[in-house]
């Protein structure tokens, strides 16, 4: 039984993570448009956008919002996820880690939730429906998954 799972995982694992990547990237470009343009809330909730070259809210919505696009589209999508990794890892020791020690105390859920699965996109890459593969001329190839190619090697 385990047998037919394995095969199943295996072949949609590429699918799963563009599915995730689009997810997380749809996610983060809403918190850029919210504190850019002051729609879905505004910018922290204030209904507002937040005002232009304020530092970080300004400069972490720009990133925000171009990075989750990147990320969405699987357009420079390491790239843009590593940034975007940083800008929260960066947001989540400035602003939420000094009020408390645990993101359920410090408000820092999400900032640490995007952190983290910025970077498993950073190691995973995109998986499959990325731009990226139109404009390579199909010379780049998905890798195989990393449980695939440590079999082929044993």
């Amino acid at each position: 039984m385990s047998a037919p799972l394995n095969s199943f995982t295996q072949k949609s694992t590429p699918h799963a993570l563009a599915l995730f990547r689009i997810v997380v990237g749809l996610l983060f470009t809403c918190h850029g448009a919210a504190s850019l343009f002051g729609v879905l809330g505004g910018a922290m909730g204030t209904g507002h956008a937040a005002p232009t070259g304020t530092w970080p809210g300004w400069y972490a919505a720009v990133i925000q919002l171009a990075g989750g696009l990147l990320v969405l589209l699987g357009l420079g999508t390491r790239a843009a996820a590593f940034v975007s990794s940083g800008s929260m890892a960066y947001a989540y020791f400035t602003m939420h880690q000094p009020h408390a020690l645990w993101p359920l105390q410090n408000g820092g859920e999400a900032a640490a939730m995007f952190c983290w699965a910025f970077l498993l996109i950073v190691f995973t890459g995109p998986g499959s429906w990325a731009l990226d593969r139109l404009f390579s001329n199909g010379s780049a190839q998905e890798p195989a998954p990393v449980a695939e190619r440590a079999a082929s090697t044993v």
